[in-house]
């Protein structure tokens, strides 16, 4: 089963009743959501924490000779997706290194191209952003790539 609001808004529009057994747990889940976006300033402050997050990544991962694959004037603050340092670099080494210490980033690639992404959204800060420059410092120091 799957929640699709169009129906569900017409639904509802019709009779006030949910389609199907009313999804409790993804209604509370969407009520915390939205009260989280509230108590953060609503959408304008959402946006400048993720692009800020976005922000301070590339200019830390440019600091360490890791580079964007998409310009600034096209990139989304959701996430994004960086070049391989080098030739020989090790993703899994690499991807590894950074979850023994606590980060996860994204293991897959969208294109033919030697990449990976980094997430900059979610219950993501500043903070998280800069203990992750330091651990992807800490591994190009410490990891021949």
């Amino acid at each position: 089963m799957s929640l699709d609001l169009y129906d569900q808004w017409k639904e509802m529009d019709k009779d006030g009743k949910w389609r199907f057994t009313s999804p409790t747990h993804v209604v509370a889940a969407f009520a915390k959501a939205l009260e989280e976006l509230t108590e953060e300033g609503g959408i304008p402050a959402r946006f400048a924490r993720y692009k800020n997050n976005n922000d301070r990544l590339r200019e830390l991962m440019g600091k360490l000779g890791i580079r964007t694959y998409i310009s600034p004037d096209k990139q989304s603050p959701i996430i994004t997706t960086f070049l391989f340092p080098t030739e020989t670099f090790d993703f899994g080494d690499f991807y590894n290194f950074i979850k023994e210490r606590g980060y996860v980033i994204y293991p897959g690639k969208l294109t033919d191209i030697d990449t990976f992404r980094i997430g900059n959204i979610g219950e993501i800060h500043e903070e998280d952003i800069e203990e992750l420059g330091r651990i992807v410092e800490k591994y190009m120091k410490e990891v021949t790539v």
